[in-house]
This record gives C-alpha cells, structure tokens and sequence, in this order.
C-alpha cells in the first residue's frame, strides 16, 4: 500500500510533539522542549501545505489538495508578524494574560472553521451515517471553541486588570446553565436532523451565541484566586477545541496534538486543583477572590493585630547571619520585575557559603510555572528551585524565611482556621522559620481577599515597599 509522505511527516511531527511536552515538564529540558516543539509545527505545516501530492511508493494522488498559495503566505505572514512583536514587546509579567488570549485565538479558530465545514458542499460522504458523524463533529467543535473563545477572553480581561478579579455571582446561575445546557442539547438534535444547510443554519447560530454566553458567565463567577485553574483549564479547552478541528477536517495531526494538549490540560487541572484543596467543579461553579483586597478589621474597626517593620538593612544583616534561607516568591515579584535582583543576592549569598533555595507554590503567580519561568529567565540554578513538597519540611531548620510578594499560599489561617475559605490548602510553613520576612506594598490581603496571620507572628518581619527597589537596596547592604 502507498505511504502518503504527509504521513510519514505527521508521524514525526507527533513524535515531536510528545517530546516536546516531556521537555517542558522540567526547566532544564524546557529549552530542548521548544525546540522539539518548534521543529515538529515546522514540519507539520509544511507536510500540510506543500506535501500533498507527495505520495511514497506511487498510487493516486489523495482526494484533498491545496490550492491558493498566495494567500496562505499572506495569512502565515500576519500571524508571524503578529506573533513576533508580541514576543519582543510583552513583559515576563504579562505571560498569564498572552497565553489566555492565545487559547482565544484557537477557540474563535474552531468556530471558524466549524461554519465553513458546515457550508462547504465539496466534500461527498459515501454514506449517511457518514456524513451524521461529521455534522455532529462541526456541532461539538464549534460549541468548545465558543466556550472556549469567550472565557478566554474574560480571562485575559481578569489577568490584565481590566476586568475585576472578583467573582460576579448571578442568582439562580445554576439554573440558567442548566437551561442552556438543555436548549443547546435540542438545538444539536434539531441540526443533526435539519438535512440541508439552510435549516441546520439557525440552531447552530442559536447553539454558538449560547456557547459564547456561557464562556462569558463561567468565567466571570470564577474568582481571582482560582486564576491558575482557570488558565490549565482553557488550555485543556483549547486543546480540545483543536481535535475537534481535526475531525472536522479528518486531519490526523490535528487530532494528535488536540488530545495532547486537550488532556495535559485537564491534567494540570487537577494538579492546580489538589494544590489550592479545591474540586474542579467547585471552581467551575463560582470561585473565591479578588484582586482589591484590603486588611481585615476586628468587630471594633481595629487592625487584627501588631505588627514588626523591618529596613532593607536590617534584612541584609539577618541574611548575612544565616546559615540556611528559603525564598518564597509570589506574584509580587512579578510585577515588580525583582527577579533578576532577586538572583543577584541569592548568587552572593552562595558565594559566602550560605544554603539558599527557593520554595514554589504549584499556584503561585497567575499561571501554571509562572515563577518557574520568572527565576529561569534570571538565571537561578535550577537545582535549587524546589516544590513546596521537596522542601515544606525544612522550615524548622531555616534561619530566614524571605517572601517576595506572596500572601495566600504562606497563609498559616490554611492550616489553623477551618472556616477559612482556604482552609485546607496546602500552603508553604515560613512560620515556621527561625524569622520569616515577608516582602509587600502594604497591609492588603492576597489575591483570595483573605487576612493572613503570618503578618502579626512575633517572628515575622515586614519589608514594606516595591519589591525591585527594597531587594536592590538589601543587595547594597550586602555588599557593603
């Protein structure tokens, strides 16, 4: 039987691809993973473009053919164009809210893609159940791309400050999910069974506005402190959106890699979930947070309790004294683009014989490795950047506990007060330290909008002020 050499490439364009995921499972491969990545795309669109007549061992040429090359040059033109500046102007910071609209991008691509498949009377099914199978493909890709699409959208709004990260609660939401769910289940049996394109043309307009409204609904009532979830979440939809691409365009690859992503995604999901103690259906039904937090108060208006400043100098003389420093950073550090001075006193540090590692939270930040790719970018030694579980243990034998913009996920009230609405959550012990210096702006609460003990312990220190500015002026006390 003749090979097709499209194929041959999509084979190793798979091949690719799960490599390229194994990579970027660990820092130090996740450089060799893009590359894998790159490569397998590279081949991927080629085979697809210019590879379709190419046929190994002879035989016939295959049914489908690509035609109008000028405008494929032109569309891949603008998205790299697109993609270029993008990845020369956004910030580090700003990696959460890109990779949000990116899977936007891929769901309003299913949508697309579902409405021409659906009017395109070219391709000839040998049979009836045939052609049912791929109109109910169109149906499905087209409702995850809208979903998808929307809550993306949202998402990236959330990220970005645009929109509020509190939760937006509709009553009786549950009911009115409940409802369209049932009025996009009739309009798929109505479009299955519509037999022409004029009549199956409304229930999927009906369907795709639906979809489009949820996207919007699910994510809104998602709180700010859910935001990670949120992000591996739409990935998995995106993934998922792109296999149902596939089937619609009996494209293989497609299919693929839409599994590949469509599952790491919800398996992330899961991971993020276990991390904040939460069950993905709680998430999804309306989160907690917001990202206008203030102090919490006692009854009588004042502070929950004292707490102990510390100067940038005073810090560099503890540092200076310890033997052991666990560094905690959040998303903080983040905004403020202290990652880098961040390296410079965890370098000199080491140079004076001092342990120094870092603890990361699996949500801290906004996105899935979002302190992962912050500490790489500035060059830490991977070796010592280690999950809260590698590490959660060594508090006891630490001398300074230093977080840089965290809150939520050091909050000991996770642990201490069942009526927390973190209770429960696996959170990184810095109290446990010998002194834990905790690095912010001000008093407000985290991302959840919750109080946090840690500030009022009596062997807690706060460092007030911008995270970039305070660690430069302890790097000056260091080396002075």
């Amino acid at each position: 039987m003749p090979v097709s050499l499209v194929t041959v490439s999509y084979l190793g364009a798979t091949i690719l691809f799960i490599l390229s995921l194994g990579g970027l499972s660990n820092p130090e491969t996740a450089r060799r993973g893009n590359w894998y990545g790159i490569i397998g795309m590279t081949i991927a669109v080629l085979a697809t473009i210019f590879g379709s007549r190419a046929i190994l061992g002879g035989g016939e040429e295959p049914i489908v053919t690509v035609s109008g090359y000028a405008w494929l040059v032109g569309a891949m033109a603008v998205g790299a164009t697109i993609g270029l500046i993008a990845a020369a102007k956004v910030r580090m910071t700003q990696m959460p809210e890109l990779v949000a609209i990116m899977h936007s991008l891929v769901g309003f691509a299913a949508c697309t893609i579902g409405f021409a498949s659906f009017i395109d009377t070219s391709t000839v099914f040998p049979t009836v159940a045939e052609h049912m199978i791929h109109i109910m493909e169109i149906y499905v890709g087209v409702l995850i791309g809208a979903v998808t699409f929307t809550g993306s959208v949202i998402a990236f709004g959330k990220l970005s400050g645009k929109i509020s990260g509190k939760p937006m609660l509709l009553p009786l939401r549950h009911w009115i999910n409940l409802l369209g769910l049932l009025v996009v289940i009739y309009y798929g049996y109505v479009f299955v069974t519509s037999g022409s394109i004029e009549a199956g043309m409304l229930p999927l307009i009906v369907m795709t506005v639906i979809a489009l409204l949820f996207g919007i609904h699910m994510v809104m009532a998602i709180g700010g402190a859910d935001m990670p979830v949120v992000i591996s979440m739409l990935n998995s939809y995106s993934g998922w959106a792109a296999a149902a691409t596939g089937f619609m365009l009996s494209n293989d690859l497609l299919i693929v890699v839409g599994a590949l992503v469509g599952s790491s995604g919800a398996i992330l999901s899961y991971i993020m979930c276990r991390a904040m103690n939460r069950n993905f259906i709680s998430v999804i039904a309306g989160g907690f947070g917001t990202g206008e937090g203030a102090a919490a108060k006692k009854p009588d208006g004042e502070p929950q309790g004292e707490v102990t400043p510390i100067s940038a100098a005073e810090t560099a003389e503890l540092l200076k004294e310890a033997k052991s420093v666990i560094i905690v950073p959040g998303y903080g550090m983040a905004v403020a683009q202290a990652q880098h001075s961040v390296y410079e006193i965890t370098k000199f540090l080491r140079e004076k014989g001092v342990n120094v590692r870092f603890g990361i939270h699996p949500v801290a930040g906004r996105m899935p490795g979002h302190m992962n790719v912050l500490l790489a970018e500035a060059k830490v030694p991977y070796d010592i950047v280690l999950e809260m579980d590698e590490l959660n243990d060594d508090f006891p034998d630490t001398d300074v506990a230093m977080v840089i913009g965290a809150n939520d996920i050091v909050n000991p009230s996770a642990e201490d007060d069942p009526t927390s609405p973190i209770a429960g959550m696996p959170v990184l012990q810095v109290w446990k330290a010998k002194t834990s210096i905790m690095m912010k702006r001000s008093m407000a609460s985290g991302y959840a909008g919750v109080d946090n003990p840690l500030f009022y312990k009596e062997n807690n220190r706060m460092l007030f002020g911008d995270a970039k500015k305070m660690l430069d002026e302890v790097l000056t006390n260091l080396k002075a």
